[in-house]
């Protein structure tokens, strides 16, 4: 089963503990995690359920580059993680 966890940047709003989900997308293990803290679905993915653009999320370390394209197939011990992401200049 894919394991997945929200930084303490996004967790300090909404408490969301680390899990493993039966998934077989990223898609599908954003959404299984969201059953846990369905307010943590507003702070990560827009109106169009695509990655907001101040969070990054990563599968296996590799950031994803398509925040629209979340039909990535995840296997088990896949890890995903999701993070604020810093912006400025």
């Amino acid at each position: 089963m894919p394991h997945v966890e929200f930084a303490p940047a996004l967790t300090r709003h909404v408490a969301c503990p680390p899990q493993e989900v039966g998934a077989a997308t990223l898609r599908e293990a954003l959404h299984a995690a969201f059953r846990a803290a369905p307010a943590m679905k507003n702070y990560v993915l827009d109106e169009q359920g695509a990655v907001r653009k101040h969070v990054a999320v990563f599968v296996n370390s590799q950031m994803i580059r398509d925040r629209a394209a979340l039909d990535i197939p995840l296997a088990s011990g896949d890890k995903v993680n999701v993070i604020q992401a810093l912006t400025g200049g």
